[in-house]
C-alpha cells in the first residue's frame, strides 16, 4: 500500500484534533462527532479512514461508565470520488462493563447515518445509488462498476430502503386524479411463479395524475399489479381504503370495460375520462381499416406501389391542419382516381371531425362537435364509422368528460409506461416481478425521501 498522505494539520496537531478542512471535503460535517484520520490510495482505489472522537461512553444495559476496548475497522463501500471507487474504513470503537452484575458486556459503536448495522455500503452510497438509478438512468450493473463492488451486493443495499418506502401509506395522499393503463413486463413463458415462472405478462399500473397549483399533471407511479382486468384494479382500490377513494374525482382510461366497471364499483364519485389519444387511435385505425377494404375491392390485391389509395396511406393518419399543399394535391388525386374512393373520403372527414372535438380551444364548443360525432356516426355509410360511432356511444359519458373536466387525459400515465419500457431495456428485462415492481415505483416517482430530491 502507498504511503499515508494524511493531512498536515492533522499529523501536527496531537490526537485527539482533527483536520476540519478534510472533514468537509470527505463530507463528514453532517456527521456529528465523525473525523478524517487518513487518506490513502491503493490499485487505483481511494481508501479514507474515519472515527469518532473519544468521549465517555455508558453501558447500554446497566448505564455504568464504561472503559474503552479499543476500535475495530469496517470496511465500507462509499460514493465514487474523482472517477475512483471509494473504501470507508470506520474504526469502531467498542466497550465492555467491568460490572460483575451486568448482562451487557462488550460492544461496538453504531450509526445509521453513516452505515446500518452488518451493511456493506455506506448509508450515503444506498441514497447515492438510488439517485443514479431514478434520475441518470444509470443501471445497477453500472452502479456497481462505480463503486467497485458487485451487482448483488448494491442490489442487496438498496433493496431494504425501496421495501421501506414502498410500504409507507403516506404516498397515496393527495391524490385527486388516478389514471390506469396495462403493459408488458416480461416476454418469456407464463408458468406460475412457485413453479419457477415469472407469472402474468401484463401488469396493471396506477398512476397519480393530480396537478399542481400551476396546472401540471404530476404523473407519479403509484404501484404495479400483475394481471389486466377490472377485478386487479378493483382490488388495488379497495386496498386503499375509503379515505383515498373518496378523494379520488378523475380517473382516465383506455377504451376496457374491465377498468371502467372497477371504477364504477369503486371510486363512484369519480368522474370516468376516456383517453383522448385512444379515442383518437380508433378514429385512425377506422380510416385504416376502411382503406384496406375499398383496395381489395376495387383492385382485388393489398396496397402496393403505385396504387393511388396506398400512396396516401401515411397522410390519413395525420391531421388535416398539418397537411401541406402538396400533400392535399395527392390526396385530392388518389379521391379523385375512382368515384368508389368516395367511402375512404368520408371516413378520413368522420375522423377529422372526432379529432376537431379535441382540438377545439373552446371546450363548450368541442362538446357540440362531440356530440354531433355521437349522434351522426353510428348511421354512417361506411360500416367502419359506423361500428366506431357504436363503441363511442356506448362510452357516452366518458367521452363527453374530457371536456367538463379541464382537458384530463391518460398521457402522464403513458409518459410514465415510456419510463418504464426505458429502464427495462436498460435493465435487460427482469426476472423477479417484485425486483421489478420497486425498481419502476423509484423511477415512476412512486417513492419519495427526503434523500431522492
Amino acid at each position: 500500500m502507498s504511503e499515508p498522505r494524511a493531512c498536515a494539520r492533522a499529523r501536527s496537531r496531537p490526537d485527539p484534533s482533527y483536520c476540519d478542512r478534510c472533514d468537509l471535503l470527505v463530507g463528514l460535517v453532517g456527521l456529528v462527532g465523525f473525523h478524517v484520520v487518513e487518506v490513502v490510495e491503493h490499485l487505483g482505489r481511494v481508501q479514507v479512514v474515519v472515527e469518532s472522537a473519544p468521549e465517555p461512553m455508558g453501558c447500554r444495559a446497566c448505564g455504568v461508565l464504561v472503559g474503552s476496548h479499543g476500535r475495530r475497522d469496517v470496511v465500507l463501500v462509499d460514493v465514487p470520488c474523482f472517477g475512483r471507487p471509494v473504501q470507508l474504513v470506520w474504526r469502531k470503537r467498542t466497550w465492555r462493563c467491568a460490572e460483575a452484575k451486568c448482562t451487557g458486556k462488550a460492544f461496538t459503536e453504531q450509526n445509521d447515518a453513516l452505515a446500518r448495522p452488518r451493511a456493506l455500503l455506506t448509508t450515503r452510497a444506498c441514497w447515492w445509488a438510488l439517485g443514479q438509478l431514478r434520475r441518470e438512468h444509470a443501471s445497477v450493473a453500472g452502479i456497481a462498476r462505480q463503486l467497485g463492488t458487485t451487482w448483488r451486493t448494491v442490489r442487496r443495499a438498496i433493496k431494504p430502503l425501496l421495501e421501506g418506502m414502498a410500504a409507507d401509506e403516506g404516498r397515496f395522499a393527495d391524490v385527486t386524479a388516478l389514471g390506469v393503463d396495462k403493459h408488458i413486463w416480461h416476454h418469456v413463458s407464463t408458468k406460475p411463479i412457485e413453479n419457477g415462472g415469472r407469472g402474468p405478462k401484463e401488469l396493471t399500473g396506477m398512476v397519480d395524475l393530480t396537478r399542481d397549483q400551476a396546472g401540471r399533471v404530476r404523473a407519479r407511479l403509484l404501484d404495479l399489479v400483475p394481471g389486466r382486468s377490472g377485478k386487479a384494479y378493483a382490488d388495488w382500490l379497495a386496498q386503499r381504503g375509503e379515505a383515498f377513494r373518496s378523494r379520488v374525482e378523475v380517473a382516465t382510461l383506455d377504451p376496457f370495460h374491465g377498468y371502467k366497471n372497477a371504477i364504477d364499483d369503486q371510486l363512484e364519485d369519480a368522474v370516468a375520462v376516456l383517453d383522448a389519444f385512444h379515442v383518437v387511435k380508433l378514429g385512425t385505425a377506422a380510416v385504416d381499416e376502411c382503406r384496406r377494404r375499398v383496395q381489395q375491392e376495387t383492385l382485388g390485391h393489398r396496397g402496393r406501389k403505385g396504387d393511388p389509395l396506398y400512396g396516401i396511406r401515411t397522410m390519413l393518419r395525420a391531421g388535416a391542419e398539418k397537411l401541406t399543399d402538396r400533400q392535399w394535391a395527392r390526396l385530392r388525386a388518389a379521391f379523385d382516381a375512382d368515384e368508389r374512393h368516395l367511402p375512404v373520403w368520408l371516413a378520413w372527414s368522420c375522423a377529422q371531425q372526432l379529432r376537431a372535438a379535441y382540438r377545439h380551444p373552446q371546450p363548450a364548443e368541442g362538446r357540440k362537435i362531440a356530440e354531433q360525432v355521437l349522434a351522426s356516426f353510428p348511421s354512417c355509410p361506411v360500416p367502419e364509422i359506423a361500428r366506431l360511432g357504436r363503441t363511442l356511444k356506448q362510452w357516452r359519458a366518458a367521452f363527453l368528460a374530457y371536456l367538463d373536466t379541464g382537458r384530463s387525459s391518460n398521457g402522464g400515465t403513458e409518459a410514465v409506461n415510456g419510463l418504464i419500457e426505458l429502464h427495462r431495456r436498460i435493465a435487460r428485462g427482469f426476472r423477479d416481478r417484485d425486483n421489478y415492481r420497486l425498481r419502476m415505483l423509484l423511477i415512476g416517482g412512486g417513492l419519495t425521501s427526503p434523500h431522492l430530491k
